[in-house]
């Protein structure tokens, strides 16, 4: 068996991931997408952009045709080239696993090694802006096949990140732990069967197993799609033998509150929302909806925002405005788009100069992003606090109020899934954030405005559909309200 660096990353991911990038069967996973195939394509440019001046050389080997590659670099390093772009080094683990790693550079320093007095130091090259744990592991990694190659430890390992530049990794601290996952993983690989299924949204979705891993979960009705079962929770739950929704919304959440990572209010969090999942209905959380009403003001005019950002370019390309005129029984959508990067601050008055047209209306967004976006252009633009306290003052987190208010059976409290379960759909289904992302880098490369309108017809129906969102809230508190009074 091959452990490579590649395959240990995608273990620290998700150890599922990784057995089947090695055992799988190729067919079943999901073709890449728009979105995974423009960060493989940046992290490419950011390679080249960083290596422009490395005078690095590229040892010649096919594709993953690791023996080959391994000789090649072990030759550059005998002859002591300078700097090795992609190299491949390959030493013996334990169980009779090859480990293979392929480091972005190998730098020459001064020392003591096989080749005489100089060795090699590795270099990986990432797209990121913080050095994560999974990469100064697969740093250290390469730290350990380097070291069995040359015969000789260097002192230092580099991360080389956007923007922050070069980071020292403490290999201190993380040989140890890296020898430690390598063990774990080598075990898990040598196994006869996948490990369990386990889906995690933030962690799942670039993963291209996701639709395979999915439908198995959705099949087995998996706890995991249950919002609020986290891994560690899962185990707890497994150790009570409760692993069905049923199992859950029977349950005494006193019983499960003194479990680690639970506490009274988690405890009683999750068994509701095992209810509610499990019936298909949606559970008003407190008792007084008249007390919540209060804070979804129903206003002659209301508008409904959302952002449109590449955090790559720290841009924000599109403030999405719904003015919802209830005395003109008027609805009207406003696209303000910055058709090239530098018109972001000319987009940005565009916007205060909409929001301030309708100085008493609430402003309905979903999730903080759109108030901490607001903050940061209003300082990145130096606009008056005047012009800006009073508008936050009008912000609406309808995520905010929905999570606090209600428990709604769908698998993430995220907009889609939300406005999905009332109802809503989008005119492109396959439509998101990242897609958005994607299509405004395709704008800006080739000038075809058909991705803009894209992007608009999106963005427009996340406004839409947070206004929808918003209307069966409080429809749905004024029959709570009601039945209260009865």
């Amino acid at each position: 068996m091959l452990l490579t660096a590649e395959l240990l990353l995608n273990y620290q991911r998700c150890s599922r991931r990784a057995f089947l990038d090695l055992y799988g069967d190729r067919s079943q996973r999901d073709p890449p997408s728009d979105y995974l195939l423009k960060l493989l394509q940046d992290s490419q440019t950011n390679q080249r952009s960083l290596l422009a001046d490395q005078d690095a050389r590229q040892p010649s080997y096919a594709p993953r045709d690791w023996k080959a590659g391994a000789a090649a670099t072990l030759a550059m390093m005998q002859q002591g080239v300078e700097r090795i772009h992609q190299g491949v080094l390959i030493a013996e683990g334990t169980h009779g696993v090859t480990l293979v790693s392929n480091p972005d550079l190998l730098v020459k320093q001064p020392g003591q090694s096989h080749f005489g007095d100089w060795l090699y130091a590795p270099t990986e090259i990432k797209l990121g802006k913080r050095p994560k744990l999974e990469y100064q592991i697969v740093t250290a990694f390469h730290m350990l096949v380097l070291a069995q190659v040359q015969g000789a430890w260097p002192e230092t390992a580099w991360l080389l990140l956007r923007e922050r530049g070069a980071y020292s990794v403490d290999l201190w601290e993380m040989l140890p732990r890296m020898q430690a996952i390598v063990d774990e993983c080598i075990q898990v690989m040598l196994q006869t069967e996948a490990p369990e299924v386990f889906i995690a949204r933030n962690r799942c979705s670039l993963c291209h197993w996701f639709g395979h891993c999915y439908a198995i979960a959705k099949a087995e009705q998996h706890l995991s799609l249950l919002p609020g079962v986290t891994p560690s929770r899962y185990l707890q739950l497994q150790a009570l033998n409760v692993t069905t929704v049923k199992g859950v919304a029977e349950m005494n959440a006193a019983r499960l509150a003194p479990l680690p990572g639970f506490g009274s209010e988690t405890a009683h969090k999750l068994v509701r929302q095992a209810r509610s999942t499990l019936h298909n209905r949606a559970l008003l959380i407190e008792p007084l909806a008249s007390t919540m009403l209060a804070e979804l003001p129903t206003a002659p005019v209301e508008l409904y925002f959302d952002i449109e950002a590449e955090p790559a370019l720290n841009l924000v390309y599109l403030h999405g405005v719904l003015v919802v005129d209830r005395q003109s029984q008027t609805e009207r959508f406003y696209p303000l788009l910055a058709e090239r990067p530098e018109d972001e601050g000319l987009v940005w008055e565009q916007f205060l100069d909409l929001v301030w047209q309708y100085p008493t209306a609430p402003v309905y967004h979903f999730c903080p992003f759109e108030v901490q976006t607001v903050e940061r252009l209003a300082k990145l633009y130096g606009t008056p606090p005047q012009r800006i306290r009073p508008l936050l003052a009008r912000f609406v987190d309808l995520h905010e109020r929905v999570t606090r208010m209600v428990t709604l059976p769908v698998e993430s409290y995220a907009l889609k899934p939300i406005a999905r379960w009332l109802g809503f759909d989008w005119r492109d289904p396959s439509a998101n954030g990242a897609q958005s992302i994607y299509w405004y880098a395709q704008w800006l490369s080739t000038g075809d405005r058909a991705y803009l309108d894209a992007i608009l017809t999106y963005n427009e129906d996340d406004c839409r559909a947070t206004y929808h969102a918003k209307a069966w809230l409080v429809n749905f508190l004024q029959e709570n309200y009601q039945a209260e009074l009865a």
